[in-house]
């Protein structure tokens, strides 16, 4: 486990996060985080961000998958 310091930065504060867990997690400079505080800790998570239609079709192989899904039984007049 590393530690960081929280340091004054103008009229916030603000810690530095190490070059090795950027790397890790693909960071860089202007990347948004999303923060939460969960059971008295601060969680910072890679905002999720979706791929455009050319990001998708450079990614894919030609394989379409379907899956199914249970939804239990019916409980209404649902058509079968």
């Amino acid at each position: 486990m590393e530690q960081v310091t929280i340091r004054s930065w103008g009229n916030s504060q603000g810690i530095r996060i190490p070059k090795d867990i950027l790397e890790k997690l693909q960071l860089k400079v202007s990347d948004v985080l999303d923060i939460e505080i969960e059971n008295d800790s601060i969680v910072l998570r890679k905002q999720f961000v979706h791929k455009t239609f050319e990001e998708r079709l450079a990614e894919f192989n030609g394989e379409i998958t379907v899956c199914d899904f249970d939804w239990g039984e019916p409980v209404g007049r649902e058509i079968l």
